[in-house]
């Protein structure tokens, strides 16, 4: 099962089907996914299913159905055990962006994080999870495919937010921050914190 993003509902891959309580059910084969993002942007709606017979084949038969935007994002730590968050678009987020012709998705990583906060000297800890969600560009739909990685680092300088990427305050916060942080977020990152 994967779930992708539309705003804060979930689109849910899976092979069950299940009796629609709150939720539609739709075959991935002939889903018109455009009119999913609108059904779940403009209807009380809480998620849709789309259902399809082959677990390993899901998220790339869906993949296909929108032009996908490939990112790299750090959740990353400093030697107090704060994670490092921007604020953007009025809400909290993690620093990432899309990758640039033929870099490694590590690089993108940190590069955006470094781009969009100021934070130097990171290193990768480990790979997190993958997150998806749909967001809509020039009037087109795309999925924005994000690949996390922890990061730390020893870094005590000035925090610099990318004023031209919309971000207006980057910060440290530490556990009860972060959590409070997270009531004005996106899912999918209170997924990966």
């Amino acid at each position: 099962m994967h779930k992708v993003f539309v705003n804060d509902k979930p689109i849910i891959l899976t092979t069950k089907v299940e009796k629609e309580e709150g939720f539609k059910n739709y075959s991935l084969k002939t889903v018109n996914l455009n009119k999913v993002v609108k059904e779940l942007n403009k209807t009380p709606l809480k998620e849709v299913r789309l259902i399809h017979k082959n677990e390993e084949k899901l998220l790339k038969k869906f993949l296909k159905k929108l032009p996908n935007v490939i990112a790299g994002g750090g959740k990353v730590y400093n030697d107090k055990n704060e994670i490092l968050f921007i604020f953007r678009n009025d809400k909290w987020d993690l620093p990432k962006g899309k990758t640039e012709k033929k870099e490694s998705i590590e690089k993108t990583a940190i590069r955006e994080v470094e781009e969009e906060t100021g934070v130097k000297n990171l290193e990768i800890v480990k790979p997190l999870d993958t997150t998806y969600h749909i967001f809509k560009r020039n009037g087109r739909n795309k999925i924005k495919v994000t690949h996390w990685f922890e990061m730390k680092t020893m870094y005590h300088g000035k925090l610099e937010p990318q004023e031209n990427e919309g971000i207006t305050k980057v910060v440290w916060l530490d556990k009860e921050q972060a959590n409070k942080a997270l009531e004005n977020s996106y899912a999918n990152i209170r997924s990966l914190i």
